[in-house]
Parts: C-alpha cells; sequence; structure tokens
C-alpha cells in the first residue's frame, strides 16, 4: 500500500520530453492533486543542492526526464534510481567547421584541432561527453579514431546549477540579477582559427551553424544507423529513485500514466506540440521543427524497447570508457518495467 505523498518534485531537461509537456499542461499536477500531492520543479529551487539534483539525482521522492548522462552517473556512483522507460527523439548532432577553413569532411579531421568543453566545477561533464560521443561515431565512419585528432580543451568555471530557472512568458531561463549568458567558447575558438572543428547541437546549435555560416562535416543525428545516433539525448531517460517506488508506488504509476498521455496527445496536436517545444527550448518554432523534424510530436513516445536499451548499454560503456563514470553496469538491471506495464494495460483497456 502506497503511503501519501506531499511534495513530488520533478526535472525536465530543456528537451522535448513527455514529462514536460505533462508538468506545462497541467496533466500531472491534476492527477496528482487526487492523493493530496503537489509537485515542485527542483530547478526553480532556491537552494542549490535542491538545484544540483537535475544532475546527480540525490533528491528524494523526484522524478527525471531528460538526458541520459547524468542519469547514468548517478547509477554508475551508487545513488539509488530505477529507470522506468526511454524516449527517442532525435536531434541534430553538427559537426561543424569555418566556412574557408581545411575541414570540409570527416577524413579531414585526421591530424586537425577539435574543440570540446571541459567544465571544471561539475560532477558529470555532460557537454564534453556529447561532444566526445558524436565525434567518435563520426570518425568511425571512417576508420578513424578520436587519437587521429588534436582535441584542445575549453575550460568552463562555475557549475550547471548556479542559478535557478525561472519561467518567462513560457520560456525556461536562468537569471541571477539579470539574465545571464555564457559565451560557447569553442564556437570563438572556432571562428578565430584556434580549432578546426567543434560540435553543436539541438534547436540552438542548427541556428548557431545558421547564423556563422558554419560548414556541416556531417550531423550523426541524422544518420540511417540508430547507434550513431545515440547520443546524450537518444535515448532520453525516464528515472525516479528507489525510495519513490517503495513508498510511493501510486504516484510512480501516475507519473508514467501523465507523461505516456501528455505523449498522445502531442500524437495529434502537432501544432500546439512545436508551439510548447519552441517555449521549452527558448526558441522558435522554425527551429524546433528543423533540429527535431516536422513530426516532432510523433516523436515523443516513452517505452522500453530493444533499441533504446542497446543504445543506452552503448552509451553506459562509452562513459566508462573515457572516465566519465567510474565503473560500468548493465542497465537492463536498472529497469524496473512495472509501472510501464501497469499504464500500457490501462491504456488498452481505456
Amino acid at each position: 500500500m502506497s503511503k501519501p505523498l506531499d511534495t513530488l518534485w520533478y526535472t525536465h531537461s530543456p528537451v522535448p520530453t513527455g514529462l514536460g509537456i505533462a508538468v506545462e499542461s497541467g496533466r500531472l499536477a491534476e492527477a496528482l492533486r487526487q492523493g493530496g500531492t503537489t509537485i515542485q520543479a527542483l530547478r526553480e529551487s532556491n537552494d542549490r543542492d535542491i538545484r544540483e539534483a537535475h544532475f546527480d539525482h540525490h533528491l528524494p521522492n523526484s522524478v527525471r526526464h531528460g538526458g541520459n548522462t547524468p542519469a547514468i552517473w548517478a547509477r554508475a556512483t551508487g545513488v539509488q534510481t530505477r529507470l522506468l522507460g526511454l524516449s527517442w527523439s532525435d536531434e541534430v548532432q553538427l559537426i561543424v567547421s569555418h566556412p574557408e577553413g581545411p575541414v570540409k569532411t570527416i577524413s579531414d579531421l585526421k591530424n586537425r584541432r577539435f574543440g570540446l568543453p571541459k567544465w571544471a566545477n561539475v560532477k558529470i561533464d555532460f557537454h564534453r561527453a556529447s561532444a566526445l560521443r558524436a565525434l567518435e561515431n563520426a570518425l568511425s565512419l571512417e576508420d578513424l579514431q578520436v587519437g587521429d585528432v588534436e582535441l584542445v580543451d575549453y575550460p568552463y568555471g562555475g557549475t550547471h546549477s548556479d542559478n535557478p530557472v525561472r519561467h518567462i512568458f513560457g520560456a525556461q531561463v536562468r537569471l541571477s540579477g539579470k539574465q545571464v549568458r555564457r559565451s560557447n567558447r569553442e564556437l570563438m575558438g572556432l571562428m578565430n582559427g584556434t580549432v578546426d572543428a567543434i560540435f553543436l547541437k539541438g534547436a540552438h546549435g542548427l541556428q548557431l551553424a545558421d547564423e556563422f555560416g558554419l560548414h556541416v562535416v556531417i550531423d550523426t543525428g541524422s544518420h540511417p544507423d540508430p547507434m550513431i545516433r545515440a547520443n546524450i539525448g537518444t535515448p532520453r531517460t525516464l528515472t525516479v529513485d528507489q525510495q519513490l517506488l517503495d513508498e510511493h508506488f501510486d504516484v510512480a504509476l501516475c507519473i508514467v500514466d501523465s507523461v505516456m498521455r501528455a505523449e498522445r496527445w502531442a500524437w495529434v496536436n502537432p501544432d500546439d506540440t512545436r508551439r510548447f517545444l519552441a517555449r521549452e527550448l527558448n526558441t522558435s518554432e522554425y527551429w524546433v521543427a528543423a533540429a527535431y523534424g516536422e513530426d516532432a510530436n510523433r516523436r515523443l513516445h516513452t517505452a522500453l524497447d530493444e533499441r533504446s536499451i542497446l543504445a543506452l548499454q552503448q552509451l553506459t560503456d562509452f562513459l566508462e570508457r573515457w572516465g566519465f563514470i567510474p565503473q560500468r553496469f548493465d542497465v537492463r538491471d536498472w529497469i524496473d518495467e512495472r509501472p510501464l506495464q501497469h499504464c500500457l494495460e490501462a491504456l488498452s483497456n481505456s
């Protein structure tokens, strides 16, 4: 029998997720209100330690839907979480070069300089991991390795949780007295000739590539092999802490049900979904469609399919091989399929 839960902490990355739609539409709050549970955004907390739970998942009674690398890191370091579902929304993953530079093809990357972010004060440098993964995957298509490229680090200070997120006209922004904007140091290095290529992803990355007239060497996010496309956002992980499952199983069911119903709403409401995602990503509907596909609404689908599980295992092995996590683990042991199976049966009978 589930215990009553006062507050569910939630967090979702600023990317297309079913949890994001379930939260912003009010669907999740309404479903939980019947049991006396309220929801609270941990990234909007004034407590930095609570905000950091978006990345290390240490907060009890919390749910997270977003990039897989922080969730993998938390599991690998012993945080007691369970994986309830995986969603696969392909996004652009660009390796770009200066339009007048020497790098035009993947083969041209050999013996060239590749710019990488390097965050000094974070537990898991998912920006660096994502760029390395795309680089490794791209090079493999031409029988090259990362060792064939000169890596140039661009250091960043601070942490990802320095400032709380605020909703301004529906968009998520970080504020600290005034809006904080971090420059893309790798992009600056590319433009001044310090490096020959860098990695950009998602709607903002595509917009930067367009604004600066960069040459796209490859978009690994559109490659026909899903394992080449697999990166921090493909697949995305829906995770909860073990305490939530053990003591508030009904809440876990409600989360998964709300996510799945929100996704089904998105499937038949493409225009409204695209507008929501534009606010979620703080960009325009044009760049949402360009980065995630004109059918982005149809790509919102949380499941536990074999392709996603295999991709997640490959990513876990990659993170261990590059030293981002202390040890690999079998992702199948991480999965608790009970909430998803229960909700699938309920939806099929409704």
